[in-house]
């Protein structure tokens, strides 16, 4: 589980087969944009760190970052998210094969009774994040969890929530919740079964088997129990489903998806319609819905129901939530989508800050130039898209980041 600028992240048994990693196309290539580290400075960095955040730990804190050195697999890999990189069909059919799927249904007993009652997370959901962080606990990451996070805070691109991050990791060692040697994870810092950030572990991890630790790692009951916590602490709603597939009538305006959110009955009288004859409960036609169009106009549609966010709040990416989602659908036999993914090609980091650069240059402002096709990108490109007479999606693809880059020069 990989955070963005300020997410609660969130996070994803002990499989009889070997199971690969979710994502496993290769990365677009591009060249390495790896900084060069000076030690000097990043020994400066830390004790700045040391002297900001340190307090009345701050010798404890010195000796876990004694030597420490920057890591720059940390950073190269900050720099390609695959969520991001990558288009959504890609990434999410990677993430839904049947294969994955039908070993989450074994899994199904694995999810404590008692948990999905305490906090009212489905099953199929929690299996959906086990899944997805580690592959049912097979990949839960090997780094150092204190060196990626001191690297990620001295790189400076999310500093803030980095160092933030790095003072609750270094508070789990200390305080003897865990060895240092433990402390292992992905190179974002994000930790065990269902791959939690440091803060969440210290707020919301749950002892569930009642040993007198919290322990992630070796356990799956804590970890699953940990995780539907957060869920719920981040307004999961019992008895709702978090998305459907809709289809859109032809002359739909664009330029409302993933903006101001209506209830059922707003979209419904604008042409929009239920794929496969799904029906929505009551609860869920009163909730207030937005449109996604993960790959645009041409791709699978949804409407988007609260928990679709609350899933975001353990990955603040389009195409991570809509895995876990439709992971879970699969578990439940849910029929699958009906619309089919485009075919398009990887944005290499250099296209996505181009295109970030070139949007902003024409007076089309992405909020910030790093490389995350966000939501602020989305609405920038869609304003560009509505001034140029194109369709208002929202979607870049590589021929389209290409062609900004040309227009801004």
């Amino acid at each position: 589980m990989v955070p963005q600028p300020a997410p609660v992240v969130p996070a994803q048994p002990a499989p009889s087969m070997p199971v690969p990693p979710v994502d496993s196309t290769p990365a677009p290539t591009q060249p390495d944009l790896t900084p060069a580290y000076d030690h000097a400075n990043f020994d400066a960095w830390k004790e700045s760190f040391l002297d900001r955040l340190g307090g009345d730990k701050r010798w404890e804190y010195a000796r876990e970052l004694q030597n420490v050195t920057p890591n720059p697999s940390v950073i190269r890999l900050d720099r390609n998210q695959p969520e991001f990189s990558r288009p959504a069909g890609t990434y999410i059919q990677n993430a839904t094969t049947p294969a994955r799927i039908a070993m989450a249904r074994q899994r199904v007993d694995r999810v404590p009774w008692s948990v999905t009652q305490r906090f009212g997370v489905p099953t199929e959901i929690l299996l959906g994040i086990w899944a997805q962080e580690s592959a049912f606990g097979q990949v839960q990451g090997d780094f150092d969890v204190i060196r990626s996070l001191a690297t990620l805070a001295y790189d400076g691109r999310r500093r803030d929530w980095a160092e933030g991050q790095l003072k609750n990791a270094l508070d789990i060692v200390v305080s003897g919740k865990r060895d240092r040697a433990g402390l292992t994870g992905s190179w974002a810092g994000a930790m065990g079964h269902t791959q939690f950030m440091p803060d969440n572990y210290l707020r919301l991890g749950v002892d569930q088997n009642d040993d007198g630790k919290v322990d992630i790692w070796g356990s799956d009951a804590d970890a699953l129990a940990s995780t539907a916590n957060l869920l719920a602490q981040a307004g999961w709603k019992r008895g709702q489903g978090w998305a459907y597939e809709v289809i859109l009538p032809s002359n739909f305006d664009y330029t409302q998806a993933e903006g101001p959110k209506h209830k059922w009955s707003y979209w419904q009288s604008r042409g929009v319609r239920l794929a496969n004859g799904q029906v929505l409960n009551d609860a869920e036609m009163n909730e207030d819905a937005t449109i996604l169009l993960p790959q645009g106009a041409k791709g699978p549609v949804f409407l988007a129901l609260p928990n679709h966010y609350v899933i975001r709040r353990y990955n603040n990416s389009v195409s991570y939530a809509l895995a876990i989602g439709l992971i879970a659908d699969g578990v439940t036999g849910k029929p699958p989508l009906v619309a089919t993914w485009p075919n398009d090609g990887p944005l290499t980091r250099e296209q996505r800050v181009g295109a970030q650069t070139a949007l902003t240059k024409m007076g089309f402002d992405t909020q910030g130039v790093d490389g995350v096709i966000g939501s602020n990108t989305r609405a920038a490109l869609r304003r560009w898209q509505a001034a140029n007479g194109r369709t208002a999606d929202g979607y870049l693809t590589d021929v389209l980041a290409e062609e900004l880059i040309r227009k801004a020069r």
